[in-house]
């Protein structure tokens, strides 16, 4: 049995280290209250996944504050920690997911497609997201809508994933659209529905528990393709810790707010219990997420690689760092050091 704790914050837009001294301080509340072996907190935990001309200055460099802060404290914690943030490697920005091991080794993984606006701040990855050198054995990783799409679930099944670990930052609707309300409402209610039923499904399709920790609370951005326009935006929460067999063991909603949960979970080979649909999303996504998925996905895109090619974003600008996507166990000496 396995001790899992799933950290839902709810967080402020661009303030980088203010979110992470939150993040730390939930992080050390989990660990007094459930005792885990395993933390995790959501994907984008510097800040929110919004539209946002702020999130142009969240990336940092993949070896910096945000690694360092997972590091630090899966050491001194003595249990697995994971996190994720928009992270600077080589020349590019990627949705990087960090699982940190209290001997100094750590693991990453880069979120694959960047979910419509994000493209304008980072670019896919391609690896896995199926990582082998744990003390937990074989576990998968993935981030934000990742963890709703049907390639992300065959690959991790054919990977033979004990466990699923990573996070969700899952944005609603507008809120304060006035004249479209009843249509918004709607809609959110339908986001929140998926989001209450996909960690479920995902376990039962790779056959291993998950714990999926979200965002929570409400966040002021702006509409894609439309200047000038507010776009007040509800993260749905739904952190969840679930069993292989969709057994919910632990969750907190939109109305719990912020907080953490805890349960135990079996680790054990994988055994899949439902089919992975042959289609793209792994719930029937509605007209409205069909609508924005292509035009946003290919704006935020040339957006992204014209600002490259000009040198206009922010982290070109600073000296280029990197790392492995798997980094062995250090000694004490070693021990990342904070900043």
């Amino acid at each position: 049995m396995l001790r899992l704790a799933a950290v839902q914050p709810a967080l402020s837009l661009g303030d980088v280290e203010g979110n992470l001294a939150r993040v730390e301080g939930l992080i050390r509340d989990a660990h007094r209250e459930h005792s885990p072996q395993v933390i995790t907190v959501p994907e984008a935990m510097t800040s929110p996944n919004v539209f946002s001309p702020l999130l142009h200055g969240v990336a940092r460099p993949v070896d910096g504050q945000p690694f360092q802060l997972l590091a630090r404290l899966a050491r001194e914690l003595d249990c697995v920690i994971g996190g994720g943030f928009i992270a600077t490697r080589g020349r590019d920005a990627y949705g990087t997911y960090v699982l940190a091991e209290p001997d100094g080794s750590a693991h990453l993984h880069d979120k694959d497609i960047p979910t419509v606006w994000e493209h304008n701040y980072y670019r896919g990855g391609d690896d896995e997201g199926v990582v082998d050198s744990t003390a937990l054995g074989r576990v998968g990783l993935a981030c934000g809508w990742e963890w709703a799409r049907c390639g992300t679930a065959r690959r991790l099944r054919a990977g033979r994933v004990r466990l699923l670990l990573g996070g969700m930052c899952w944005p609603s609707f507008p809120l304060n659209w006035g004249p479209l309300e009843p249509l918004m409402r709607r809609e959110r209610g339908v986001q929140r529905q998926l989001a209450r039923e996909l960690p479920r499904q995902v376990a039962r399709m790779i056959g291993a528990p998950v714990s999926m920790p979200s965002h929570v609370g409400d966040v002021s951005a702006a509409a894609p393709l439309m200047p000038g326009v507010p776009w007040t935006t509800e993260m749905v929460g739904e952190t969840q810790i679930v069993e292989r067999d969709g057994t919910v063991l632990a969750r907190l909603t939109y109305e719990d707010g912020e907080g953490h949960v805890g349960a135990e979970v079996a680790l054990a080979d994988p055994e899949p219990l439902d089919p992975v649909p042959d289609r793209f999303w792994i719930p029937v996504m509605p007209a409205s997420i069909h609508a924005v998925w292509n035009p946003l996905n290919l704006h935020g895109a040339l957006r992204y690689r014209a600002m490259r090619a000009l040198r206009r974003h922010r982290w070109q600008h600073e000296p280029p760092a990197d790392l492995p996507d798997s980094i062995p166990a250090s000694s004490p000496s070693e021990q990342v050091p904070a900043l």
